[in-house]
């Protein structure tokens, strides 16, 4: 297999940074978007739904999406959607109604949902075997990188004014040239031959547990913010670079899945990352400093960073090369589908038991999840590693 030149490999990276991180950027405006806004009704709830209702546009249009892709080529889908992400996402700078804001978010879903399609899939065309798991442990931790640079970034400018951290999704008119340039269609001819009759199989319950995993792990962007700005009376750049020390950790989980695979079986990486995340929650709630959240967060952050990384893998592990774009789409959908309903799931537990007790009760909950599912895991049926 040829070696893949550096360029392409920077360009695919800041492609995947775009479509993991990129919502992230702009979860500090939300408490300062409720004020600006109070007049609207229910806008606690629709200030949550500005960062989440990208994810109904993915889940929903990814698959649709992955044809389109499949269709007019990734190189093409890459730089309309760049374009589309550009203009959509930087929308708070100029539109003046939560109405709007709230459709431009469902575009920019569109946008995120083609990018990702696009990067997943060429992951797979690109890299095989172990040089496949180094190079997504490189994404992870990439993307931990640019999150960290978004949430700090969109923190400080929230604190001047909400509408600046829309500023950062400009970021995308910058890599169009990139892609333009660097990035090209794979052809596969020398990759080892894969056992038809071993893959495509047993991958909906792959997409059951990404979508857990989303639901439980965006809590983090969607809900700490509020507990760190509203019940610790914390700044926006506070709760920023708190939930940047969980990306740098989620960084580290990332590079760190290249060894855990090494010693265990996608299954079982699943199962430990969860139960990371369950404690981690559980940390987050014990705290009552608001300096101690830089100790909490990053162990659920460490655990997000293993887990995403071996979702991925772990499909493209049982995906032939021909199905790809059409399963990395399928991913995907039950990747934001996890978002889109985490807040409107978690949204009335935060009322029951209020957003200083709501960590320790998720935490508890996903831990008793998380033996369940290893009950599942163990039966007949997922002996064999998926």
């Amino acid at each position: 297999m040829k070696k893949v030149s550096l360029s392409i490999k920077i360009t695919m990276l800041l492609i995947a940074m775009t479509t993991m991180m990129s919502n992230v950027a702009i979860v500090t405006a939300l408490p300062h978007l409720k004020d600006y806004f109070s007049d609207t009704k229910n806008i606690e709830f629709l200030s949550r739904m500005m960062i989440t209702l990208p994810s109904l546009a993915i889940a929903f249009l990814a698959p649709v999406l992955g044809h389109f892709v499949y269709k007019i080529g990734r190189k093409k889908s890459a730089l309309i959607a760049l374009l589309l992400f550009t203009v959509m996402g930087s929308s708070g700078l100029y539109l003046d109604t939560m109405n709007l804001l709230l459709f431009s978010r469902f575009m920019l879903g569109i946008a995120i949902a083609t990018l990702m399609i696009v990067s997943t899939s060429l992951i797979g065309d690109y890299f095989q075997g172990e040089a496949r798991h180094k190079f997504m442990g490189q994404q992870g931790a990439f993307i931990s990188l640019g999150g960290v640079v978004f949430v700090v970034g969109g923190g400080i400018l929230s604190d001047i004014n909400w509408r600046y951290s829309f500023a950062i999704y400009t970021i995308g008119f910058l890599l169009i040239p990139l892609v333009y340039t660097f990035l090209n269609e794979k052809v596969i001819d020398n990759f080892v031959v894969e056992d038809d009759s071993d893959l495509n199989a047993n991958l909906f319950f792959i997409y059951f547990l990404a979508f857990l995993l989303m639901l439980v792990f965006y809590i983090l962007p969607t809900q700490i913010p509020f507990l760190i700005m509203n019940h610790f009376n914390a700044s926006g750049t506070m709760a920023g670079a708190i939930i940047a020390t969980a990306f740098i950790s989620n960084g580290i989980g990332a590079i760190t899945f290249r060894k855990f695979k090494q010693r265990f079986t996608h299954a079982q990486i699943y199962i430990i990352g969860m139960i990371i995340i369950g404690f981690g929650f559980i940390a987050i709630g014990l705290v009552h400093n608001v300096y101690f959240f830089f100790l909490t967060s990053p162990i659920m952050g460490f655990g997000g960073g293993i887990l995403m990384t071996n979702m991925t893998a772990w499909m493209l592990s049982r995906t032939h090369h021909t199905q790809r774009i059409h399963k990395s789409a399928y991913l995907t959908s039950a990747l934001f589908l996890g978002q889109f309903f985490s807040p409107i799931i978690f949204h009335p537990v935060v009322s029951y038991f209020s957003i200083e007790y709501f960590f320790t009760v998720v935490g508890i909950g996903v831990l008793s999840l998380t033996l369940f599912n290893y009950v599942l895991l163990n039966r007949q049926i997922y002996k064999k590693d998926l």
